[in-house]
């Protein structure tokens, strides 16, 4: 939130398109959609040691995660308290490494780049602090520049000060500075990803935020004055952090008894081992959000495979063929290989 608050702060434009599109999200009556949409992802690995350039197996991980929290398909949803388990939702929305890349080429949907940055420095008392990430993480220099936001979500990961485990840009925003940032330590769930975010699920809370939901307390710290404009997310104080377990429900604040505070849902700040769920409501944010300032996302051709182009026919004289095809000792070959099996 300090990055929205900051863009919200300094830029006029991205204050009237957060206005516009939080009215929209409000008012929109969106018919239930029942098919799956999925976002192609570039993620640009930021890296100063050969540790940072973390494996593809690592990213992999994180893309897995994605899947498997946003489709609901997460063994731990069974730890949801049983009141909180009918609001638990499918968000029929699933995310894939590019295999296009923006100029059309085949792609891993993955950039590598060293940086001469051992740790791109975060000041939580610093008004400018997102903005100094995104001016080093996200243009050239030290970092990598975005790939078009209208067809990609663009991952960012890399080593960040002052224990900030992540930031994204909510909807509205500049497009060069559009994407989720997040800590290689808390990055998929192997490699140099380390407890209690080892779970993927940073990305899942700040791709959240991306698709425009916001925390589920409202950031209002502790006042019970605020909401994060979903129904079915009950009203609590303030965030909930490493302290609060599953065991802790019901975790009571804001007169929200007696099941209390929804601390479980992907939008706090539990350990990744505590989070489980979106809920209906969310969901409604989200299909708002891909149906209006993301709707792009749903006509790129980043998921679309590249042909493999043909080759011009080579003309090769008949005996000239003949004198290398077969001319090794013993008995002539009577099969030949076309270039995918022997005929």
């Amino acid at each position: 939130m300090p990055h929205h608050y900051f863009l919200a702060e300094t830029d006029p434009v991205y204050r009237d398109n957060r206005r516009i599109i939080e009215a929209t999200t409000r008012t929109a009556r969106l018919a239930t959609r029942t098919s799956v949409i999925r976002i192609p992802v570039v993620v640009h690995v930021l890296f100063h040691t050969d540790e940072e350039n973390i494996e593809m197996s690592q990213i992999e991980s994180q893309i897995a995660a994605l899947n498997r929290d946003f489709r609901m398909q997460n063994l731990d949803r069974d730890q949801i308290p049983v009141p909180f388990r009918v609001f638990a939702t499918d968000t029929l929305i699933e995310f894939g490494l590019a295999v296009r890349d923006p100029e059309g080429n085949a792609t891993t949907g993955v950039t590598r780049t060293r940086t001469s940055k051992a740790v791109f420095p975060y000041d939580p008392s610093d008004l400018l602090a997102t903005k100094k990430l995104d001016d080093m993480i996200k243009f050239g220099g030290f970092g990598k520049a975005a790939w078009p936001r209208d067809s990609y979500l663009n991952l960012w990961t890399c080593s960040l000060g002052a224990g900030l485990l992540g930031y994204a840009q909510f909807p509205g925003g500049a497009f060069a500075t559009d994407g989720v940032v997040i800590l290689n330590k808390a990055f998929g769930s192997s490699g140099t990803a380390a407890p209690p975010y080892n779970l993927g699920r940073t990305a899942v809370h700040e791709v959240g935020h991306w698709l425009n939901l916001l925390h589920i307390w409202g950031d209002d710290e502790d006042r019970c004055s605020t909401s994060d404009n979903v129904d079915d997310t009950p009203n609590q104080a303030g965030s909930n952090g490493s302290d609060v377990r599953i065991s802790s429900f019901p975790h009571v604040t804001c007169n929200n008894g007696p099941n209390g505070d929804m601390f479980m849902n992907y939008m706090d700040y539990v350990d990744d081992d505590t989070m489980f769920m979106f809920t209906a409501g969310q969901l409604k944010r989200m299909n708002a959000t891909l149906a209006g300032p993301r709707a792009s996302l749903s006509q790129s051709m980043g998921l679309t495979p590249v042909d493999t182009p043909a080759l011009a026919a080579i003309a090769l004289a008949a005996p000239f063929a003949r004198s290398i095809l077969g001319d090794e000792r013993g008995e002539h070959p009577i099969r030949e290989f076309d270039g995918i099996g022997w005929v």
